[in-house]
C-alpha cells in the first residue's frame, strides 16, 4: 500500500467515522509556554512519581524487611507488582486529564515520537518525572533511613545469574507492553469505537505494569521507567546500582521507540500518514 493511497484511506476513515484524528503536536509551540496549564502539568507529573515512587518503594523495604525474619510475611513479589499496578492505575486516572498522566520518560518519548506532546513539554515532563521519583526516595530514606539501606532502597539492578543482554531484553520487551498499552487505550478511535462500553484508560494501562512486573522482578526488579529507576539509583547511590543503571534507560527507550512504530507506523499508517498530510497542507 502506497502512502497516497494510505492518506486516501485516513480520509475515508475520518469521513465514516464519529471521531476526529488529532492533528501532529509542532515541536515546537511558543505560546505555550505562557500557559498556565503547561505548568500546572509539570507540576502534576512531578507529584505524581513522587507519590509513586513514595508508596512502591516503601512496599519493597517492607517487604524485605518482613522477609528477613519471617519467610511467609509481608506482601510477597505478587503484592509488590500490585503496589507498582495500582498506583500507576490510581495516579494515571488522576492525573491524565491536566498532563496526559505520563509518569515515566519512556511514555513520554513514545509520545513525543508520535507527535502527540511537544518538544519543550516533553523535556519538562521528564525532569519533572526524574525529580519527583527522587524525592519519593528521598522521602522514603528520611522516614525509614536503616531499613532503606539495609534492603537496597527499592533500586534496580541486574539479579545476579542474568547477563547483561537478559536485562536489556528483559526491560525493552516489558516497556514494549507498556508503551503499546498505552497508545492503544488512548487511542481516540478505541474511545469511539467502545463509546458503548464504559472505557477506563488507566485500567489496562495498572494491569500492564502489573503483569510485566510479575514477569522481570526476579531479572531486573522492573524498571520499564527510567525515571524511576534514576529517582532510586540517586538516593541509594551504590556502585553496583550505577553499573547497571544504563539498562535501564537503554531498555525502555528502546522499548518505547519499537512500540510507537508498530501502533503509529504499522497498525495505524493511513491514520498517521493522513494526519501528518493534513498539519501539513493546512498550516
Amino acid at each position: 500500500m502506497d502512502t497516497d493511497t494510505d492518506i486516501e484511506e485516513g480520509v475515508r476513515d475520518q469521513e465514516n467515522r464519529d471521531y476526529q484524528q488529532p492533528l501532529a503536536a509542532p515541536l515546537i509551540e511558543p505560546m505555550e509556554l505562557a500557559k498556565w496549564s503547561f505548568y500546572r502539568a509539570i507540576m502534576a507529573e512531578f507529584v505524581a512519581t513522587f507519590l509513586f515512587l513514595y508508596i512502591t518503594v516503601l512496599t519493597i523495604i517492607g517487604y524485605k524487611n518482613r522477609n528477613d525474619s519471617d519467610h511467609c510475611g509481608g506482601v510477597g513479589l505478587l503484592g509488590i507488582a500490585w503496589a507498582f499496578g495500582g498506583m500507576i492505575f490510581v495516579l494515571v486516572y488522576n492525573t491524565s486529564g491536566i498532563s496526559g498522566g505520563h509518569l515515566n520518560p519512556a511514555v513520554t518519548f513514545a509520545m513525543l515520537l508520535a507527535r502527540k506532546v511537544t518538544m519543550p513539554r516533553a523535556l519538562m515532563y521528564v525532569v519533572a518525572q526524574c525529580s519527583g521519583a527522587t524525592a519519593g526516595c528521598c522521602m522514603v530514606k528520611a522516614l525509614q533511613k536503616t531499613y532503606y539501606m539495609d534492603h537496597g532502597g527499592g533500586a534496580n539492578e541486574l539479579t545476579h545469574g542474568y547477563n547483561k543482554a537478559m536485562g536489556l531484553g528483559a526491560e525493552i520487551i516489558g516497556t514494549f507492553i507498556l508503551v503499546y498499552t498505552v497508545l492503544s487505550t488512548t487511542d481516540p478511535k478505541r474511545n469511539a469505537r467502545d463509546s458503548h462500553v464504559p472505557v477506563l484508560a488507566p485500567l489496562p494501562i495498572g494491569f500492564a505494569v502489573f503483569m510485566v512486573h510479575l514477569a522481570t522482578i526476579p531479572i531486573t526488579g522492573t524498571g520499564i521507567n527510567p525515571a524511576r529507576s534514576f529517582g532510586a539509583a540517586v538516593i541509594y547511590n551504590n556502585k553496583k546500582i550505577w553499573a547497571d543503571h544504563w539498562i535501564f534507560w537503554t531498555g525502555p527507550l528502546i522499548g518505547a521507540f519499537g512500540a510507537e512504530y508498530y501502533y503509529e507506523h504499522i497498525l495505524r499508517a493511513h491514520l498517521t500518514l493522513y494526519r501528518d498530510h493534513h498539519h501539513i497542507t493546512h498550516r
